[in-house]
This record gives C-alpha cells, sequence and structure tokens, in this order.
C-alpha cells in the first residue's frame, strides 16, 4: 500500500465519521431546540463556505483560473440547488422524523447522482447502476413497511428522497464546472450563494408582503425566521462543530479521499454510512434500529455495492490494458 493510498484511507474513515453525525447532531435538543430549522441551514452552510474560502484560493491560484461573471452565474445555480431546495428539505426531513432514517435513504444520493447524469450530461450507464437504484428503492419500501404499521414518518421520508434528488442534481450541475475549476471551488462558491439565496427568501418573509405571500401559500415556516436565535456559550461549540467540521473539513476530507484513491473508493463513505449513522442516532438519541430499518440498510449496502464493485472492476481492467498496452523499455 502507498502511502498516499493510505492517506486516503485514512480521510475515508474520517469523513465517513463526520458525515455519519450530521443528522445526530441536527437533532439534538441543543441544536433543534434552540435554532430554528432554516437559520441553521442557512448559518451553517455560510459557516462551511467561509472556511472553503482559503482552500478554494488556493484551488484557483494552482489552476492559474480567474473566476468570471458566467461562472459566478452559474454557482448561483447550484447553490440554489443545494442549499435553499436539497438542504432546506433535508433539514425539515430531519424536524420531524428519525436521524436514523434519514441518514440511511440520504446516503442513497450516489446513485441518484448517476442516474442523472445520464439523463442530463449523457454519461454512460450500466445494468448494476439500475439495479442499485432497485435495491435502493426497495431499501426506502422496507423503511416505511407499508404492510407493518411501522410508526414511521412518510412526510420525513419523502422530505429526504426530495432533498437527495435535489442534492444529486447539484452534484451532477457541478460536474460541469469541476473540470475547469475543481470541486473545491465548487463548492465553496456553491455553499456562498446559496446561503446568501436562503438569506434573502427568509429576509422576504419577514417583510409584510414576503409574510402574507408565504402564508398564502402554506409556507409559514419561513416567515420571521430569527437569524440570531439561539447562539450563546453552550450552543456555540455545536454550532461550530456543524458549520466547520460537518460542513466544511468533511467535505475537504471526502474530497481528499477521492483525490488519493479514486472516485469509486470515494463512494465508499456513503456505504458505510448507513452502518454507522443508526449507531451513532442509538447511542446519543436513543432512536430504536428497528427490523424494518435493518431490512433498509441491507437492501441500501447492496445497491451500494452494485453501485460501488463492478465500476471498481471496470477501473481495475482499464488500467491493467493501459499497462499492458504501455511500450516495454
Amino acid at each position: 500500500m502507498n502511502r498516499d493510498f493510505a492517506l486516503g484511507c485514512v480521510c475515508i474513515a474520517l469523513a465517513t465519521m463526520i458525515f455519519s453525525t450530521m443528522e445526530v447532531l441536527l437533532k439534538l435538543p441543543a441544536v433543534a431546540g434552540a435554532f430554528h430549522p432554516l437559520q441553521i441551514t442557512m448559518e451553517r452552510f455560510l459557516v462551511g463556505g467561509l472556511c472553503l474560502i482559503p482552500v478554494a484560493a488556493h484551488a484557483l491560484k494552482k489552476r492559474g483560473v480567474r473566476l468570471t461573471a458566467a461562472d459566478l452565474r452559474y454557482f448561483a445555480l447550484t447553490g440554489l440547488l443545494n442549499v435553499p431546495l436539497g438542504m432546506v428539505f433535508y433539514q425539515l426531513a430531519i424536524t420531524c422524523g428519525q436521524a436514523n432514517i434519514v441518514a440511511v435513504i440520504f446516503s442513497g444520493n450516489p446513485i441518484f447522482v448517476t442516474m442523472l447524469a445520464f439523463l442530463i450530461l449523457h454519461e454512460a450507464i450500466h445494468w448494476n447502476n439500475i439495479l442499485a437504484l432497485v435495491f435502493e428503492i426497495l431499501g426506502i419500501l422496507a423503511i416505511m413497511n407499508p404492510f407493518g404499521g411501522g410508526a414511521f414518518s412518510v412526510k420525513s421520508i419523502l422530505l429526504t428522497i426530495l432533498a437527495a434528488l435535489f442534492f444529486a442534481l447539484y452534484a451532477v450541475m457541478g460536474k460541469k464546472k469541476t473540470a475547469q475549476v475543481g470541486s473545491i471551488v465548487v463548492t465553496c462558491c456553491s455553499f456562498l450563494f446559496g446561503a446568501a439565496e436562503l438569506f434573502l427568501i427568509l429576509l422576504l418573509g419577514r417583510t409584510g408582503p414576503g409574510r402574507a405571500f408565504f402564508g398564502a401559500v402554506g409556507l409559514e415556516l419561513f416567515q420571521d425566521v430569527p437569524f440570531l436565535q439561539g447562539i450563546n456559550l453552550t450552543t456555540l461549540p455545536y454550532f461550530l462543530f456543524i458549520g466547520i467540521v460537518n460542513c466544511a473539513a468533511g467535505y475537504v476530507f471526502h474530497m481528499l479521499a477521492i483525490e488519493k484513491t479514486s472516485a469509486t473508493h470515494g463512494s465508499l463513505v456513503f456505504f458505510f454510512k448507513p452502518i454507522l449513522a443508526p449507531i451513532v442516532a442509538l447511542a446519543v438519541l436513543g432512536e430504536a434500529i428497528t427490523s424494518p430499518i435493518i431490512l433498509g440498510i441491507v437492501m441500501f449496502l447492496i445497491g451500494s455495492l452494485l453501485g460501488i464493485l463492478p465500476e471498481a472492476l471496470r477501473v481495475r481492467k482499464a488500467s491493467r490494458a493501459l499497462e499492458d498496452a504501455a511500450p516495454r523499455p
């Protein structure tokens, strides 16, 4: 095992641990009971984006790239897809449901990325990707346990699926810019634009016409959202951990894992998260890991393996073919 691959494995472990605590931290009474759901969504991405600025600036300097007005407009779109849409649905899913269920279902977003990349970017799709999607759908149905009358929130599950779809769409749209400016830059700018866009939406909800509009369309949650509520010495460590570690550091570790190993190895983060996150939720929040959840996790793991293993074999086969074709000294 070379040094870079070993470092990549460490980054996979760190990213998995960080991402596996996300839903639990947002569900903690010290967070959920102190901050408005939309407030913490906007502010955690603002903090995460600000923390990524030095890393993004270094990446731009290294590539010799300067951002244009067209780039900024593109980041405004990816930011909209990620924060005001995807992450708002994600936060609301956690608010009205169980952290362990949200964590498991949201972990299926890589297969959604594959499907949307096929539809939007016309990237190749293989039989294993379609089969992986089937197993993840079966996993969602298993968790819902439609014939067993389980105590789950259908609303939370639907919100999580919407969150995963919008996050996948953000990831696919971000791919177009990643080749030009790098993934760190795309994420940093998308975080900042998304936080700014959500701030403007929430600011609108504090005005008379905006408050009336949100009330008329049934979005009372967007009315009079506070911006400084709950920030004190008790909650500040949670707030900073969510913004700096979960949003910024987690992403950097994930990107380093991909850089030092491969995209296939990096996706292992979302293979291990459905295993680890429910255990964390059980230990911290006391959320039971029921039989339907276990069955759902197994289905998601099978789907992840179907997405990862054939791709890893294809990459390995292509690498060997290149080695065989290379001229011998």
